[in-house]
């Protein structure tokens, strides 16, 4: 089966770029740089979130032993994204294709209006058959401000520009049954909302160059899922990956789309960083919002305690009973009307269904 896709977001991982000594594996860049003008001259539209960075750095300079943990990130991002910018700029141009660098914080997908001026700003670079370049921007991002790593931020770009399909390139074939190191363990080869038992075999172990784990892919490639972009995971070392990806001739893992959701959903799903409130529901309230045969808004009748002051518009975190996340919204109005409405019949919805994300569990 092969992948007819048209805009694909790809994510390479620290690990695929970065040699086993911790500096840049150039030739690895320049096979898939290869690929990626391949897939430019096919008609796909590209975009690549790109990790290496700090890599880059380390090859052109070295620390003191006394610099701190964040310091030290910070000096290595900042010297190196220049270097694996202008590795990019040059190795793009001998296919004739021009790259350019976006740097990204959370704080940039703060509010609605934010968000849309950088959907806008992709959109150019797209429509002028530009490559964006995206990375977190280490040199301001301290840790309390950084995305899990730049798989989180691969989804939320998907996300934005309502991508078809988002590979993650890892140093592993995929989701395995099993431990990925047991010669017996086999790929899953297709995940999707019925699929169960597969997060209890998945390593908590982190990357040996990246922030995060096979457990931030997996909710990552979810919850992307959900909102109708199919999300691969596969392995970036091997030969022709994307290629043989896209073809069809690749082992690895499918997280399959689901039904689509509105551009203004995609956003609710990843802006939880943002919410304002704590709205905690009954358990009639969640089963009545996870009814998959009509569209529910959330009431003021299963509300059962409401935290934080917030006002008409602001990102509301919605908790069950036990405290569990149960999806995000937009409130309809402020805090003070909401606590005056707290577990009354008959009145407004604090949540229109329009604007409500609901997560979907991952067995």
């Amino acid at each position: 089966m092969s992948f007819a896709y048209k805009r694909i977001i790809i994510k390479i991982g620290s690990n695929v770029l970065t040699q086993e000594n911790g500096l840049p594996d150039e030739a690895r860049i320049q096979h898939l740089v290869e690929q990626i003008s391949e897939l430019k001259k096919a008609g796909k539209e590209v975009i690549v979130v790109s990790s290496g960075a700090v890599a880059a750095g380390r090859s052109l300079i070295q620390i003191p032993d006394k610099t701190d943990a964040i310091s030290s990130r910070q000096l290595l991002a900042s010297v190196g994204q220049v270097k694996l910018i202008n590795t990019y700029a040059h190795l793009f141009g001998l296919h004739q294709l021009v790259c350019a660098q976006v740097l990204v914080t959370k704080e940039d997908f703060r509010d609605r209006g934010h968000y849309l001026n950088m959907k806008n700003c992709f959109g150019v670079l797209l429509q002028n058959n530009v490559i964006p370049i995206v990375n977190e921007n280490d040199v301001i991002s301290v840790t309390e401000l950084m995305f899990t790593d730049n798989d989180e931020l691969a989804g939320l770009i998907a996300s934005m520009l309502d991508a078809d399909a988002l590979l993650i390139l890892s140093n592993v074939n995929g989701i395995y049954y099993g431990d990925p190191k047991d010669p017996n363990s086999q790929i899953i080869k297709e995940i999707n909302a019925s699929t169960t038992g597969f997060s209890s075999f998945v390593s908590t172990q982190r990357s040996q160059f990246g922030r995060g784990g096979m457990i931030t892919k997996c909710q990552m490639a979810s919850k992307v899922a959900q909102l109708g972009i199919a999300v691969h995971i596969a392995n970036g070392k091997t030969q022709n990956v994307l290629l043989n990806l896209l073809k069809g001739n690749l082992e690895h893992t499918r997280f399959l789309p689901d039904k689509t959701a509105s551009g203004k959903k995609k956003w609710i799903a990843h802006s939880g960083t943002f919410a304002k409130g704590v709205v905690q529901i009954n358990q009639g309230a969640k089963v009545a919002l996870n009814n998959n045969l009509k569209a529910v808004s959330l009431l003021p009748v299963g509300i059962v305690q409401i935290q934080g002051a917030f006002q008409k518009g602001d990102i509301l975190k919605l908790v069950d009973e036990q405290n569990h996340v149960v999806g995000f919204g937009i409130a309809e109005y402020g805090s003070e009307k909401a606590i005056e409405r707290l577990g009354q019949q008959k009145q407004k919805p604090l949540v229109h269904y329009d604007y409500l994300f609901l997560n979907q569990e991952i067995a």
